[in-house]
């Protein structure tokens, strides 16, 4: 992405910093970019750009950067600078197992009316996007849709923890060569999952998250396979 187009982009968030703008709330923003598939891997960060975009300073964007980097979405590299990461093979195998326990957990448990209504919000996106051919916007929703999810946990620290993990799990997601190919059969997939919890069917949702979340899986570690 071009700096001018980052800057005129990322600008359209300043009003979210306030008054008391906090390396938190910069790397929550930049968490959340990530997340929209803004900021691909192996891009780098340009201080200069994104700290006149939020009118942040410096010190504080680079404590954002740390933050990120401790939450495995930025590489620090010596004499080069900041740049987006590209998960592992091996980060792919943990998210998944660290997403059945949350995922797992979530769809077992009684659904409120407020987080039924968020979780369809994100199917219904997701489907408008891929009736456009806007597989990014899919991508995005389908993020969303499983935030949604996890959130029947009843669990802010489990949201948050969800919130990293998805960041980096989009990061994954630039693996693929064939956005549509991926996240066509998901849409669809998840109108199932969501018909299964809305019912009540709480086993049956359980198992059919496993096989979706291991047959996902299993599509992104072979997109890694050539490069292994």
């Amino acid at each position: 992405m071009k700096v001018d187009d980052l800057v005129a982009d990322l600008s359209q968030d300043r009003p979210r910093l306030g008054r008391s703008s906090t390396a938190e709330r910069v790397a929550d923003i930049l968490r959340e970019r990530i997340s929209e598939g803004f900021f691909p891997p192996g891009q780098r960060l340009s201080e200069e750009a994104i700290s006149e975009a939020l009118r942040v300073s410096r010190n504080t964007l680079r404590e954002a950067f740390r933050l990120l980097g401790h939450e495995r979405l930025l590489d620090h590299q010596l004499n080069r600078g900041v740049f987006v990461r590209l998960p592992s093979v091996e980060d792919v195998l943990d998210l998944y197992r660290v997403r059945r326990v949350l995922e797992g957990s979530a769809v077992r448990r009684p659904p409120s009316p407020q987080t039924l209504a968020l979780v369809k919000e994100a199917m219904r996106d997701a489907e408008r996007a891929a009736a456009e051919d806007d597989w990014q916007r899919v991508g995005t929703a389908n993020i969303r849709f499983h935030q949604a999810l996890v959130s029947l946990n009843d669990s802010p620290r489990i949201d948050e923890l969800m919130r990293q993990l998805l960041a980096e799990l989009r990061l994954v997601f630039h693996v693929m060569d064939n956005p549509r190919a991926f996240h066509e059969p998901f849409v669809e997939r998840n109108r199932v999952l969501l018909g299964l919890v809305e019912s009540g069917r709480r086993e049956e949702a359980a198992a059919y998250l496993d096989d979706y979340l291991d047959h996902a899986e299993k599509l992104l570690v072979h997109a890694y396979e050539p490069n292994r």
